[in-house]
Parts: C-alpha cells; structure tokens; sequence
C-alpha cells in the first residue's frame, strides 16, 4: 500500500471560510437534502498527534471501503470547522463536549451558557443541534474519551505542594501556559483556569496542545504549566505530573468523527467508520500516542498497525 502523509494546510486557501457565519442561502440544499457521498474525501487533522491518529485511521477506513482519501493539517476549529461547512474538508474527527461548548459559543456569544456536559447523551444532544443548521452531522461516539489536562514539571510540583489546579491558584504564583494560540479565550484554557481557580495566568506560549515544544518549556522552567490530554502518555519523559481538574473544568469527551452532510453524509461513511467504535479505548489512543510522541514512529503506521490488530482492514 502506498504511504500517505498529512498536508499541511497553506492558510490563505482556507481564507474564504474563515469568517463563514454559516452555509450561504444557495448551499441551503446541504442542510435539506438528501445526504452526499462523494467517492473522494478530505480528512481533516487539527494538528497535534492525537488528532494525526484518528484522522489516519479514519482514512484507511475509509480506503478499505471504496473511497479515496487525503488527510491535510487544519490546525484549529477557527479553520477547519468552516472548511467543513464549505465542503473544503469533508471529515475530521473531534471531541464532543469541547466541539458543543465551541460552536455554541460561536453561535451565541463567548458567554453562552456551556452545553457540554460530563454525560455523554446530554452532550450529544446538545452538538447534534448545533451542527445540523451549519450543514454537518456528528457519528455515533466511540468508547474512548479524553480531558484537556494540565501538567507542571514534578520538581515544581514538589517545591509548592501542587495537587490540583485549586493548589496552584491558592498559592498565587504567576503561570506562563504553553498551550495552542487560541488557549486565552478558551473556557476550558487559560479563561476557565483564571475564572474556576483563580489562577494568574501571566502569558499564553504558543506552543500548540501537548507538543514536545511545549512540554520541553514547562521542562525547562520557561514556562510553569503545559495544557495536554489525559491521553498523553509522553509525561513521564518530560518530568511533568498532571494536575487534578478537583471542581471539574474539563468535560469528558468522547470521540466522535463530524462529517459534511452534502460530502460524507451517507450510511457507507458511517457504517466504514463505525467498527473503530466498539474497538477503540481511552486506553489504546494513549498507547499510539506514545508511540508516535515517544518512539518516534508515524501516525500512518501506527494507525495502520492499530487497526489491522483488531481486524478493522481485513479485506481491504
């Protein structure tokens, strides 16, 4: 089989979509009509290696079913998610409770009551409304999930008698966050830390969600705090401990892949993506994740090897 890498995306080819409020009165058909099944299809990765992994297995899934793929790097909702709308991107995966609270926020205003919430059916409800005006559709979600989470070095740690997130903003020490460069917006990032712990957040870094720039920062004492996932299993590596979410900040997200409705919208996409639902666990996307973050192998293979342990590309 031939390799397939991630594309970077080049920014200005995403421009058009980047301030699209949502589809345009002549695309209303995406919302209303029947479902789209184009036979090539754009997989969409926000960038870090998580995201690398499920946007590979999405696409070797979908290989095996008949379609042809490309995966490309949108880096972050504010491009991809109106890529999606556009039709630009036809597929990427995402986290439930994260992807609700942002669209809602988006669409109502940054202080929109959150509605992601700790049970998955209730967080499901609420993104399926939220998604189906802008002309997209969410899958079923799988058994894995994961948390933002933040980690300190552990000599820090030790020296302030760190815990929890509510230890550190007791303790009122200036944090410089490495984190993605819309952290000091997010609810869940630098805003909720502020907000739900009082912590003095002096200085987003952005170093992107849980990369070895950012971790090697907080490594090194340039910065205090590195936002990752409870996914991550690259900490140790680093001399970095987790921090406990002790008054809840962070929802548990499940995975879930979010497809166009005018592009990816038939039952052949979700029945080829729905078999890496039963199989997947919190505990598995932590494992590729070191892989990938730890030995150094690519997110491709790694998918690659995944899936056909679990007898997903039998066939293909």
């Amino acid at each position: 089989m031939k390799a397939r890498r991630t594309v970077p995306v080049i920014l200005m080819l995403l421009a058009g979509t980047a301030c699209a409020p949502g589809p345009a009165l002549e695309n209303q058909r995406d919302i209303t009509g029947p479902p789209g099944d184009s036979r090539h299809l754009t997989i969409g990765s926000a960038g870090f290696t998580e995201s690398d992994l499920l946007a590979q297995m999405y696409a070797l899934l979908l290989d095996r079913a008949g379609y042809s793929t490309e995966v490309i790097s949108a880096n972050d909702r504010e491009i991809y998610e109106p890529a999606l709308e556009s039709g630009r991107i036809d597929v990427v995966p995402e986290y439930a409770a994260t992807f609700a609270d942002w669209l809602n926020a988006k669409m109502n205003g940054a202080d929109a009551t959150p509605v992601g919430s700790p049970d998955r059916d209730t967080t499901m409800k609420a993104l399926r409304a939220l998604v189906g005006p802008r002309g997209l559709t969410v899958l079923d979600p799988g058994r894995a999930a994961a948390r933002h989470a933040f980690a300190v070095a552990a000599p820090y740690a030790a020296r302030h008698r760190l815990k929890t997130l509510s230890d550190l903003g007791r303790s009122g020490l200036p944090v410089r966050l490495a984190a993605g460069d819309t952290c000091a917006r997010r609810s869940y990032c630098a805003a909720g830390l502020k907000k739900t712990y009082g912590i003095d957040i002096t200085a987003v870094d952005p170093k992107g969600v849980g990369t070895t720039r950012a971790k090697q920062a907080v490594q090194s004492g340039r910065d205090q705090m590195v936002l990752t996932t409870t996914t991550d299993a690259t900490l140790d590596n680093f001399g970095l401990v987790l921090l406990a979410d002790d008054k809840h900040l962070q929802n548990a997200d499940h995975l879930v892949p979010v497809v166009s409705r005018s592009q990816a919208g038939s039952a052949l996409v979700r029945d080829a993506l729905a078999g890496l639902n039963t199989v997947l666990t919190t505990s598995d996307l932590a494992g590729m994740n070191e892989q990938v973050d730890s030995w150094r192998r690519l997110p491709e293979d790694v998918a690659r090897n995944y899936l056909e342990s679990k007898t997903l590309l039998l066939g293909g």
